[in-house]
């Protein structure tokens, strides 16, 4: 009979299987972490593209103007920091398959340490550029008029949907980096929980 992780043995002594549900929950957590981090290579594989790729052709009275992603200048931040998040996430997708193929789950610390710090600096980058690019493409979509600055998604009504898609991206790309610091966060500190302390 088993209740809770206990077993009863047959001399009537409780045994614990925690180790083993331990074991099984390391797995299930380094494979939602291979997972997660597949994702955000993904989507910042499409938010950089998406972006980069921006363009579109105006003429007003015989003079073109071209708008780029690179005269929004805080978009060339966030795709730098996608470019990172994916290299980052890449090089973490290799250790987690690498730990799923040597049946190694457990980190040391200072391997916890290491991806903790990381995630925790991708996250940050991320969630400031990320910040930072809504904040311009809310003010080009509504301007300023406080400021005078007027609206220049009127003008440039497809450059500035394709980079609202690449906006959005980045946001989700965002939201999954605050996931996969907490799952960090929860390997490095469950390091140092009591060991003998028993269930």
């Amino acid at each position: 009979m088993e209740y809770l992780g206990v077993g009863v043995s047959p001399g009537n002594v409780p045994v614990f299987h925690f180790r083993n549900n331990l074991r099984v929950f390391d797995k299930r957590l380094l494979v939602t972490e291979l997972v997660l981090r597949c994702f955000v290579c993904g989507l910042a594989c499409v938010s950089i593209f998406l972006i980069t790729t921006d363009t579109e052709m105006k003429e007003f009275f015989t003079v073109e103007k071209r708008a780029r992603f690179t005269d929004v200048k805080v978009l060339i931040f966030l795709v730098t920091v996608s470019g990172l998040a994916a290299g980052y996430s890449l090089m973490h997708m290799i250790r987690c398959c690498m730990s799923v193929m040597r049946k190694s789950v457990v980190l040391n610390k200072p391997l916890a340490w290491a991806i903790f710090s990381g995630d925790q600096i991708m996250a940050y980058l991320i969630f400031s550029a990320v910040a930072a690019s809504v904040q311009a493409g809310l003010l080009s979509q509504y301007g300023q008029s406080a400021l005078q600055w007027m609206k220049t998604c009127n003008m440039f009504k497809q450059f500035c949907n394709k980079m609202e898609e690449g906006l959005i991206i980045s946001v989700i790309l965002c939201l999954l980096m605050v996931v996969l610091s907490i799952i960090s966060t929860f390997g490095l500190f469950r390091l140092y929980g009591n060991s003998n302390h028993k269930c």
